[in-house]
């Protein structure tokens, strides 16, 4: 079954992509924090997803309490704004699974003026127990100012109800 949440369709997509989750885990869902605390103290926001390509885009606003010393973000928020976006979509692409992995490449520093981030992230391959994403990480207007790529270990079946893998559609661009 193939979904898709954008502001235009549900307000807020967030909401959307937790009552997914409520589907996909059934009661199980209660052995989990959604959202995690982290990505609410992030105020993080879920602007799209894409079940059938295996694709999630979140944003994140640049906060003050973010800066470096010398007025940009500081690089471990941003893999943290990666790290949250690939996580929820780990969710469903797969039963409970942990970041093994992540691997950052900036290419020009963040500033408040900003305003926010944009993180697309993408399942690209799945081998038995392991997950491969990668991540764009853009300004409001596209400008892209990193990549990521993340390794996620599917982890050992518990009573949770877990929800059908996925395989990506399409590969890593």
């Amino acid at each position: 079954m193939s979904r898709s949440t954008s502001p235009a369709e549900t307000n807020p997509p967030s909401a959307a992509f937790v009552a997914l989750l409520k589907e996909r885990y059934g009661e199980g869902i209660g052995a989990y924090r959604i959202p995690p605390p982290i990505l609410e103290h992030m105020r993080g926001e879920i602007v799209a997803f894409d079940e059938e390509k295996g694709t999630l885009t979140a944003r994140f606003p640049v906060l003050e309490s973010y800066l470096n010393p010398y007025g940009a973000v500081q690089g471990g928020m941003i893999a943290a704004a990666v790290d949250n976006t690939l996580g929820p979509l780990s969710m469903l692409m797969a039963p409970p699974n942990v970041t093994r992995h992540l691997e950052m490449t900036y290419s020009r520093p963040v500033t408040m003026d900003m305003e926010y981030l944009v993180v697309r992230g993408r399942l690209v391959g799945r081998d038995d127990r392991v997950l491969r994403f990668a991540a764009d990480v853009s300004t409001r207007d596209g400008l892209r100012v990193a990549r990521a790529r993340a390794t996620h270990w599917i982890t050992p079946q518990t009573s949770v109800q877990t929800p059908q893998p996925r395989e990506p559609q399409g590969g890593l661009t």
